[in-house]
């Protein structure tokens, strides 16, 4: 039986790419969603992938909602947290909501879910984390000080849960795309996208899939002595 992996923000876009992408590889997987429940519906009834539904930013809520797949399916061994939201506004038009909703969805939820799977983790003396952070939280954006500041966050959370989680078997990884042709950079104007992609080198958006290989080299069983690091997958934008 394969190992179990839970991908937060699992049923559209990156995360979708994700979940399905490790299901091909043996991976037994678990989406959680926030939201769309049609879109959720479709998605497991397409994939056979189970979704659940609840608020990734809350601690109780995610707490019940991992027991509760613990008792389905089995242990954890895998954790992608992949969820995440835009609120985008200058910073001198930004309301503290458009702030905590980012900070909570993006960054608090990636303490969520690793600390409720990292004990258990730590007795097997086997885990893998990875965290999807964005080019946003390496370069900064206009705009996005809630975002880069959540996806930055990660970037360190991620570090530094690996030099715990190292002697235990336990890595923790992170993933910082460059955009990728989600439904959330579809959304942004057509001139402004242009000059985006105008800035990357590769010539292109980014595909989901290109993530989601990046995400299955690093949950391998093999890729053990891979630790605290951040994969940069963004077509050369951003060299860091």
């Amino acid at each position: 039986m394969g190992r179990l992996a839970l991908v937060t923000g699992g049923t559209r876009g990156i995360g979708r790419a994700i979940s399905t992408s490790l299901k091909s590889a043996g991976y037994r997987v678990v989406a959680n969603y926030g939201g769309n429940d049609e879109a959720a519906h479709a998605f497991t009834a397409e994939t056979g992938i189970p979704s659940v539904k609840w608020d990734i930013g809350d601690f109780a809520a995610t707490d019940a909602a991992i027991k509760a797949i613990i008792a389905e399916h089995g242990p954890i061994d895998i954790v992608i947290n992949n969820a995440g939201i835009t609120r985008d506004a200058t910073l001198h038009k930004m309301s503290p909501e458009m702030w905590n909703d980012v900070i909570r969805t993006n960054l608090t939820s990636c303490f969520n879910t690793s600390r409720l799977v990292i004990d258990a983790m730590r007795e097997r003396g086997f885990g893998r984390i990875v965290n999807i952070g964005s080019i946003n939280g390496q370069a900064g954006q206009y705009g996005q000080s809630n975002y880069a500041a959540a996806k930055s966050g990660i970037h360190g959370f991620t570090k530094a849960l690996a030099q715990e989680g190292a002697a235990r078997g336990v890595t923790v990884n992170a993933i910082a795309p460059g955009y990728v042709d989600t439904d959330m950079v579809r959304s942004v104007p057509q001139p402004v996208l242009e000059k985006i992609i105008a800035k990357i080198p590769a010539g292109r958006l980014g595909r989901a899939n290109d993530i989601a290989r990046a995400v299955l080299f690093l949950i391998a069983d093999d890729a053990d002595f891979i630790t605290g690091s951040t994969i940069s997958v963004n077509g050369g934008q951003h060299m860091y």
